[in-house]
């Protein structure tokens, strides 16, 4: 059988409502399907940082709402990510991608029509949501989409599309604000909407747990707690760690995370089955992609301004620079996802994380007022060749470490880890940023970046030495009913 011939192969108790069997869906067909919506949500992550200043003059906005240009879309996404997985797992997962897809298209057309801050802002929220059904459901579709001998392959060239997503979103809205209008970095959604939903409905099956019922206490909880959590990162650098409003949302998050695992612990159909995290390769890698959203994202968050500031350049000249770093994942995950079986996932990621940590730093021990550009882009690679060998076999482990029936679960549970480092890095190394510089000029900027970025290559490196805790062959986690 050819690779064209390759079909799903479903194991497990999961529900397969597909067409008739002898149609023949093309394995790249499938995994173009599930890309393709998740490279539109991924991309939308990070192309709106380079239209700030832009639409600090169209739309008038301050500060703060600029924060929550960014902010309202990173809330309501990492806040409904288990939530979306859950939905799916019980109505279908093609039903509720395709949804997520048009809810996410629909607010990118609200977010295009947008005159007030106050509009931007609420279609971004809703852009959140629907990317939080895409997201999970995406990589649980291909899991199920794929022969087991061939998901390594394809988990690599998926991560690849994702690290496109990353390295294009700078360059993307740098390039549609200098050549067009900020309204068409959400406008250039809808012709994905239109050509993805199509291609989904044709290249992958419909799949659901049957009998399955919905936690709803667990959903309320973990999106309750999660939208405290992420609140109070987001308001930590501009309103003060230690501010009672910030204080009080940590304390309410917690409690409510506290009272969500009791209630999972109890409940006989959890929406994040807690026998997942006596799984050592899932609770690892969990922290691994932690330490690496925070460290690399936190401190690319820093960097990509210093190429703007260290000389002056525009949006565009500066995300054309970042290439060097971030579009070499596309290149080296497919082949790590090639490799994950054969060397072990954890060996795979603490290479990466270690190259990750030492780009940071060597970048971190040039970066100067009047560094060449030339300077910056050895270490870029390296990090970006590093960021590479992390992506595809986190996939791998973390749908590894389950019942294919749960992938869903364990995909949202893993990215709502990694949307939460990430905003958690942002906030902690530009609050240390702040304490030793500024943006004002190039010396007070570089100032602040060295202690910031030597935060970041500090987590990177001890999500290193986690990575090489994880088993080579994780065993499935069993559910409560097997344990039963």
């Amino acid at each position: 059988m050819t690779l064209s011939e390759e079909n799903a192969v479903l194991d497990g108790p999961v529900t397969d409502t597909a067409a008739p069997a002898a149609r023949r869906t093309p394995l790249w067909l499938a995994i173009v399907a599930c890309s393709v919506p998740m490279f539109m949500v991924a991309l939308d992550n990070l192309v709106v940082s380079t239209a700030l200043r832009t639409l600090a003059v169209d739309l008038a906005a301050n500060t703060q709402q600029l924060q929550w240009f960014v902010n309202a879309y990173v809330l309501s996404f990492a806040c409904l990510l288990m939530t979306g997985a859950a939905l799916g797992d019980r109505f279908g997962r093609r039903l509720v991608f395709v949804v997520g897809i048009v809810v996410f298209t629909l607010a990118s057309i609200g977010c295009g029509l947008s005159d007030t801050s106050a509009e931007l802002i609420t279609f971004r929220t809703i852009q959140g949501f629907g990317a939080a059904a895409v997201m999970p459901l995406s990589l649980t579709l291909l899991s199920q989409a794929v022969p087991e001998r061939l998901r390594g392959m394809a988990l690599g060239i998926w991560s690849g599309v994702s690290g496109l997503a990353v390295a294009m979103g700078p360059v993307v809205g740098g390039a549609v604000v200098d050549g067009l209008d900020w309204r068409w970095i959400f406008w250039i959604n809808v012709p994905v909407c239109v050509i993805a939903i199509p291609l989904v409905l044709f290249a992958l099956r419909e799949s659901s747990l049957p009998g399955v019922r919905l936690d709803l206490v667990g959903m309320l909880l973990a999106a309750g707690g999660l939208c405290a959590v992420v609140w109070a990162i987001v308001h930590g650098e501009p309103d003060g760690w230690t501010s009672a409003k910030v204080l009080g949302a940590f304390a309410a998050g917690v409690v409510l995370l506290a009272v969500f695992v009791a209630w999972e612990a109890r409940t006989p159909e959890p929406m994040l089955p807690l026998s997942f995290y006596r799984v050592r390769a899932f609770t690892l890698t969990n922290i691994v992609s932690a330490a690496m959203y925070f460290g690399v994202f936190g401190s690319l968050f820093l960097l990509a301004q210093y190429l703007q500031i260290v000389p002056a350049r525009t949006p565009l000249e500066a995300g054309v620079r970042t290439l060097a770093w971030t579009l070499m994942p596309m290149f080296v995950a497919p082949v790590a996802g090639l490799i994950t079986d054969k060397v072990g996932g954890g060996r795979l990621m603490a290479l990466g994380l270690f190259l990750q940590g030492v780009g940071l730093g060597w970048i971190n021990l040039v970066a100067d007022t009047d560094t060449a550009y030339s300077s910056l882009v050895g270490p870029m690679i390296v990090a970006g060749v590093g960021m590479g060998f992390v992506f595809a076999p986190t996939a791998a482990v973390v749908l590894g470490s389950v019942a294919r029936e749960h992938a869903g679960k364990a995909s949202g549970a893993n990215t709502t880890v990694r949307e939460i480092g990430g905003a958690l890095g942002i906030a902690v190394l530009s609050t240390v940023f702040v304490a030793h510089g500024s943006t004002q000029d190039p010396r007070q900027f570089v100032d602040g970046l060295h202690p910031a970025v030597w935060v970041g290559v500090a987590v990177v490196l001890g999500g290193a030495l986690c990575a090489l805790g994880i088993p080579h062959r994780p065993r499935p986690a069993a559910t409560e009913s097997e344990e039963a």
